[in-house]
């Protein structure tokens, strides 16, 4: 393994976290190549609208970056509208072409300006630029997954455990559930049924990821003895309405090692797996945040571990093997293949990592739900040591008071979606940042002279 921590090494060394092992990239290749940055923004940190609006993230050179959507075009909330999570329609008519976000509202912060309340999931035409509510609903609170099905759905899940909206049809569900957009085929733009699917469990639910069999994953944004991980398998390929729900238990209870899927038996009232999942030991790990499938492995952000003598850890990321016996490991480990964040002493490093995507050569984007919000760029485990064989510092968010969420690519490979969440200045929105063309084009002739 490579392991590269990207940060200056006279820091490193002072912060005594320098290891001789570690190397450092001057390029990293592939359809987003570039140059890491050389640290988190913490000298340019603001709140000033003047710089935020034009220049919200520090990017390497050849990358341009552009509001796609933001409250001058769409404002469906009075106080912030808390974008989260990005999906495009991957498949079907138009694939590509329109951006899906869930918006992470409360009860508290999700006062409408047309005078309602609760959860929206908004769309955009990436062609036009025009955003509009895709769908809404009283009851809906603190949306955050989004992903697009095999079979042409949409699902997205409520990250919430208060249950301070209880569903109507099902009142005794005390957490958030998942619910599956159905979209007009005629007009992408528009819902045409919205199904509640609590069979995935009532949990704090943040990531969710599918498979090619049609088995959807699903995690528990909590700690012990939350935090599991879980894997529904529906009855029928594309029908969420009946299967089964399994969660991750590692063996002897660790976490990490060899591991299997523990079938659940859910309360058919409250639908709690999270109180089924500690009835059969599955594993808890410190707050699960997004899931990302490249492959046959499935990733998982790990907020604050690992934990050692019940202290939070910095974060990490999980790695599953979907192998008939799942292996799992720390594929982004901090000490490991990078630093550890020490902002008093300037130190860029992994801290409290939330949201991934698969990149377009199979790489593992990883953001930060930490200030300032630093985007990893995690290569591939091709030494087959379970790490990463390298992880690399793409940008960092200038803005003190926001986050970088739904880091997403579509269907241009040189194109990365990330939407700005709680923004002090107002005015959240969801950005792109971009290769410029003719870096595009230069790499694309490097990589040709390469092969």
């Amino acid at each position: 393994m490579n392991k590269i921590i990207l940060t200056s090494l006279p820091l490193l060394a002072a912060a005594g976290l320098f290891h001789p092992n570690i190397n450092f990239a001057d390029e990293v290749k592939g359809p987003m190549a570039f140059k890491p940055i050389k640290g988190s923004a913490y000298n340019e940190l603001t709140n000033d609208p003047a710089v935020l609006d034009e220049s919200t993230w520090l990017i390497p050179e050849g990358f341009k970056q552009s509001v796609v959507s933001d409250e001058s075009n769409l404002n469906i909330y009075i106080d912030n509208d808390w974008p989260d999570m990005n999906t495009v329609n991957e498949t079907q008519k138009q694939a590509g072409r329109y951006l899906y976000r869930t918006h992470e509202v409360r009860p508290g912060n999700d006062q409408r300006n047309d005078g309602r309340l609760g959860g929206a999931v908004s769309v955009i035409d990436l062609k036009t630029g025009k955003a509009k509510e895709l769908a809404a609903r009283d009851y809906w609170e603190a949306l955050d997954g989004i992903v697009w099905t095999p079979w042409h759905t949409i699902l997205v899940a409520e990250e919430t455990n208060s249950g301070g909206y209880p569903d109507p049809d099902y009142p005794h569900a005390s957490s958030g559930l998942v619910y599956e957009i159905e979209l007009d085929k005629d007009d992408p733009t528009k819902a045409k049924k919205v199904t509640a699917r609590p069979l995935l469990g009532s949990i704090a639910h943040e990531g969710i990821e599918t498979d090619d069999e049609g088995n959807v994953y699903v995690i528990d944004e909590d700690r012990a003895p939350g935090g599991s991980i879980y894997k529904f398998v529906p009855n029928t390929y594309g029908d969420l309405s009946s299967g089964k729900l399994f969660a991750l238990r590692v063996k002897n209870g660790a976490q990490i090692g060899e591991a299997e899927w523990v079938e659940l038996n859910l309360d058919p009232a409250t639908f709690d797996a999270q109180a089924a999942a500690e009835q059969v030991g599955a594993t808890s790990y410190c707050r699960p945040e997004d899931l990302e499938r490249i492959g046959k492995v499935l990733y998982a952000a790990l907020t604050c571990e690992p934990r050692t003598g019940g202290k939070d850890g910095p974060g990490a990321v999980l790695s599953i093997s979907l192998n008939e016996v799942p292996m799992v490991n720390y594929f982004v480990e901090a000490g490991v293949n990078i630093a550890a964040e020490n902002s008093a002493s300037g130190v860029t490093g992994l801290k409290s990592p939330d949201n991934l995507a698969n990149g377009p050569d199979g790489k593992l984007w990883i953001v930060e739900d930490n200030v300032p919000s630093d985007i990893w760029v995690a290569e591939p485990d091709n030494d087959g040591d379970s790490h990463a064989d390298g992880v690399h510092l793409f940008a960092s968010m200038k803005d003190k008071d926001a986050e970088g969420t739904g880091i997403y690519f579509g269907k241009n490979p040189h194109k990365l979606f990330v939407n700005v969440q709680h923004s002090g200045t107002g005015n959240d929105k969801t950005m792109a940042i971009s290769e410029i063309r003719k870096n595009v084009e230069k790499n694309k002739r490097h990589n040709e002279d390469r092969d």
